[in-house]
């Protein structure tokens, strides 16, 4: 290289990007949300990009934060539910009040992230347009569409998504899980954003393995993740309360939380009486090794919500772990297990998905096909390849917006 070529001063000095991201979901919080957001921090640091968090206080069921070097992390405490997450109009408020004085006062950066809800992103495209700063959507799902889905009333529909749209056309990029996500998202901004489909995965330093391989003594089943209307994870204790007859030393294993969580609980006992456990909110590391002893790991989507887009993270987080799933319902993801043998795929019914739980519980997956699952999602669905698909956007927009 000659000596007059200027290029290594440039580099030298080019300033630091300085990226702020806006969510009240954030490691050591357990939920997709929180895991490509965490992703998304650790890939900018890794590349010398300075990352300052606004998020909320985690329940003491999360654990301890423990954010990499180069995060700062600033922590609110908010309302949370009965369950402990921040959802509804009144968490949301607690949340997004505060924020809007964070943002006005925090360190000025080249960029801003915000997720979902649009109140959040609301109170975003109002102090970045303010203070003269783009921002970044990271559309992990599309609130307008999954609330007709669950039956809000047409109004209030009307309402969120013309707020929704106005969010998302603000930005000056849309980062999107899926190529279904991507569609909504541009009918919602008319084609005014730049979208780009990143894609959606799992931690597999966190999802992995851990040594405890499924035995013949009480196999299980794990289901790990929301259960809202969307997901429709009731089929999965109607169908288990049929297997128990067939393998009646059989368990299944409930993590996590959401809207249907109580109204299962009490399902669940009256059916598989205690045959069915429910964990509650676990850390992804626990998550990880219930996964690795079981016979499959489950994910579902309703048929009937308007959703058929998404795709269940939870289901990479199975495979991850060298795990069959066992996938009910319709989407991208039923085409992916069966195209890539995954495990079992099938309607969401009761009798088909009985038929295939039996047929997992009686089928624990040898070492080879638990190396093949693990080596797939590496290579398919791994959270550091989406990170750094993201990042390259995030990037791109704080060094046009200096």
């Amino acid at each position: 290289m000659s000596p007059t070529d200027p290029t290594p001063d440039r580099r030298r000095t080019m300033p630091t990007n300085r990226v702020l991201i806006a969510s009240r979901l954030f490691p050591p919080e357990a939920g997709a949300a929180a895991y490509r957001l965490g992703a998304l921090a650790r890939a900018l640091v890794g590349r010398g990009t300075q990352v300052d968090v606004l998020t909320t206080r985690p329940p003491e069921s999360a654990g301890q934060p423990d954010d990499p070097a180069g995060v700062r992390a600033s922590r609110w405490p908010v309302l949370r539910d009965a369950g402990g997450n921040v959802r509804g109009y009144v968490q949301f408020a607690s949340f997004d009040g505060p924020l809007l004085v964070r943002l006005l006062t925090a360190r000025r950066p080249d960029v801003v992230v915000v997720e979902p809800p649009p109140t959040t992103a609301t109170v975003v495209r109002l102090v970045c347009a303010l203070r003269r700063i783009p921002y970044v959507y990271y559309a992990g799902d599309v609130s307008s569409t999954a609330a007709k889905g669950i039956g809000v009333a047409a109004p209030v529909v009307a309402v969120l998504k013309r707020v929704e749209a106005w969010t998302m056309s603000g930005a000056a990029a849309v980062l999107a899980v899926s190529d279904g996500v991507a569609d909504e998202v541009r009918g919602l901004t008319r084609g005014r954003v730049p979208v780009t489909v990143v894609g959606t995965g799992v931690d597999t330093d966190v999802f992995a393995p851990t040594g405890r391989a499924a035995t013949d003594d009480a196999p299980t089943l794990v289901y790990a993740g929301t259960m809202s209307e969307i997901h429709g994870a009731g089929v999965f204790v109607d169908a288990f309360a049929r297997v128990l007859r067939d393998v009646p030393g059989a368990r299944l294993v409930m993590c996590g939380q959401g809207s249907e969580e109580t109204e299962l609980r009490e399902r669940a006992a009256r059916l598989a009486g205690d045959r069915v456990t429910f964990r509650g909110l676990l850390p992804g590391a626990e998550v990880a090794t219930l996964l690795s002893g079981a016979r499959a790991g489950l994910a579902s989507l309703h048929p009937q919500m308007g959703y058929d887009y998404a795709f269940p993270t939870k289901m990479f987080a199975t495979t991850a772990c060298g795990t069959p799933v066992v996938y009910a319902g319709p989407g991208p993801g039923r085409a992916m297990v069966a195209d890539h043998d995954l495990g079992w795929a099938c309607d969401w019914s009761v009798d088909a998905v009985a038929e295939v739980m039996a047929a997992a519980l009686r089928a624990a997956p040898t070492a080879s096909t638990r190396a093949r699952l693990r080596e797939w999602t590496v290579a398919n669905a791994s959270q550091h390849s989406v990170a750094a698909r993201a990042a390259d956007v995030v990037e791109q927009v704080a060094r046009e917006g200096r």
